[in-house]
C-alpha cells in the first residue's frame, strides 16, 4: 500500500513538472527585419502588432531585445501606450502603428544611440510575462474614431484657451484638420473655421502637409484656404523637449547633420512664426495631446498662467478622450498628470528645488526661452500680440 501511495505522488509530481515546463517555454522571435522611425526617433521592428500579440506576447510584459549589432536591452516593458516615465525605453503597440516600435518615451533617438542601421535585425525575447502588468492596467486607455459618439468639440479634442492674460478667444488648440488618420480633420475644420488665422502645425513638415491638403478625399476648406494664404506653418516635431538648442546636446549621427530636428529650436520657428502672423493661433499636432500640450503650456506661462490653469486646461484632453477627471478616476488622472505635464513644466524650471505648484510660469518660461535663442524684443513682441 505504502509503495503503490509513493508511486502516485510521484506520478503526480511529475505531472505538474511537466504542467509546469510546458508553460515556461522559451518565446523568442529571431531574425526580424528593422527600420529607421524618424519622426519620433525610434526603431520599427518590422512585425504588425497583431502578427507580434498572436505569437504570445501580452502587453505588460518584460521583453529583452537584441540587435545584430550587438547592442542589447534587457526587461524593457511592452505597452500598447508611452506609459513609462520620460527617458525611459520601451516597446510599444501603439494603437494605428504599422508595427511595433522601440523607443525612448520624450527622448533621443534610440536608432542613432543604438548605432543600428536597415540591414540589421532584431531578435526579442520574453523576459517575464506580465511583470508590468499592474502599470499597463492602469494606465490603458483608448478613445473611439467615430464621428457621433461624443460631442464633436470632445471629439475634435477642441478648445479655446481663455488662462492667465491671454486675450480672449486668441488662442486655440485641437485635433489635427489636416491630418485624417483618426477621422477628425474635417470636424477639426468645422470647429475652427472664422475662429482662427494662423495654424502652428507641430505633427507634420511641409511634404507631409501638401500630401494631406492634395488627397483626394481632403474635406478642410478652411484649413486650407489659410495653407493657400501662407497661414499656416509645419514644424514636425517629435517629443523630446529635454534636449536643448545645442549643438553640444545633439545626438551623434545624423542628428548632427540636422540642427533643426532639435525640439526647442522647432519650438522658437514657430514661436517667431507667431510673430509674424496675427492671431487667433491654433496649435494642433495629430490627437492634439503632448506636443500641443507643451507649446501651448509655454504660451500660457508666457501669459502668466498658474500651475492650476495649466494643469486643468492640459488635463481636459483625456476628460474628452478618455473621461478620465478628478471625479471619475482620481488614480489615473494623477498618474497621467504626474508623467506628463508635470514633467514638462519641470523642465521648463530646470531647477529642482522649485515648487512647480507656486512657480512664477511667467518669469520661468521668458528665461526658458531666452535660453534657447529668443530675443527679449521678440518675447516682448510675441507678449504684446497674445496677453492684455
Amino acid at each position: 500500500m505504502k509503495k503503490l501511495f509513493s508511486f502516485i505522488v510521484i506520478l503526480f509530481g511529475l505531472v505538474i513538472l511537466a504542467s509546469c515546463n510546458s508553460g515556461s517555454k522559451t518565446l523568442e522571435i529571431t531574425d526580424q527585419a528593422i527600420s529607421h522611425e524618424t519622426k519620433f526617433g525610434g526603431i520599427y521592428i518590422m512585425m504588425t502588432i497583431d502578427d507580434f500579440n498572436n505569437e504570445g506576447f501580452s502587453y505588460g510584459d518584460s521583453v529583452d531585445i537584441t540587435f545584430s549589432n550587438g547592442y542589447e536591452l534587457k526587461d524593457i516593458p511592452y505597452y500598447n501606450g508611452y506609459y513609462t516615465d520620460s527617458g525611459e525605453k520601451l516597446l510599444v503597440g501603439y494603437p494605428g502603428y504599422p508595427y511595433i516600435r522601440v523607443g525612448i518615451n520624450n527622448g533621443n533617438d534610440l536608432y542613432e544611440e543604438a548605432e543600428v542601421s536597415d540591414d540589421d535585425t532584431a531578435a526579442i525575447k520574453l523576459n517575464k510575462a506580465k511583470k508590468y502588468l499592474d502599470i499597463q492596467e492602469a494606465l490603458d486607455i483608448h478613445y473611439t474614431d467615430i464621428q457621433g459618439d461624443m460631442p464633436d468639440y470632445k471629439f475634435g479634442n477642441f478648445r479655446v484657451c481663455n488662462v492667465g492674460n491671454l486675450k480672449e478667444n486668441i488662442l486655440y488648440r485641437s485635433a489635427s484638420p489636416v491630418d485624417n488618420q483618426h477621422n477628425r480633420t474635417s470636424v477639426c475644420d468645422s470647429l475652427i473655421t472664422n475662429k482662427v488665422n494662423t495654424i502652428i502645425n507641430l505633427s507634420d513638415n511641409d511634404e507631409e502637409l501638401s500630401e494631406h491638403i492634395s488627397a483626394s478625399d481632403f474635406n478642410s476648406p478652411y484649413a486650407k484656404s489659410l495653407y493657400e494664404s501662407e497661414k499656416i506653418i509645419a514644424l514636425s516635431m517629435n517629443m523630446n523637449f529635454r534636449n536643448s538648442s545645442g549643438e553640444e546636446d545633439l545626438t551623434p549621427g545624423l542628428y548632427k547633420e540636422f540642427t533643426d530636428n532639435v525640439f526647442s529650436s522647432k519650438l522658437i520657428t514657430g514661436l517667431r512664426f507667431a510673430i509674424e502672423k496675427n492671431g487667433p493661433y491654433l496649435v494642433h499636432c495629430v490627437e492634439g495631446k503632448d506636443r500641443t500640450g507643451f507649446v501651448v503650456m509655454v504660451f500660457e506661462a508666457l501669459s502668466g498662467a498658474t500651475y492650476d490653469e495649466i494643469i486643468n486646461d492640459y488635463m481636459i484632453t483625456y476628460d474628452n478622450y478618455y473621461d478620465i477627471n478628478l471625479e471619475s478616476d482620481s488614480s489615473k488622472y494623477n498618474i497621467i498628470k504626474k508623467k506628463n505635464i508635470d514633467v514638462m513644466l519641470q523642465t521648463i524650471i530646470a531647477d529642482d528645488s522649485v515648487d512647480i505648484t507656486t512657480a512664477d510660469y511667467s518669469l520661468e518660461i521668458e528665461e526658458y526661452l531666452l535660453d534657447k535663442g529668443m530675443e527679449e524684443t521678440e518675447i516682448a513682441t510675441l507678449k504684446n500680440k497674445l496677453c492684455d
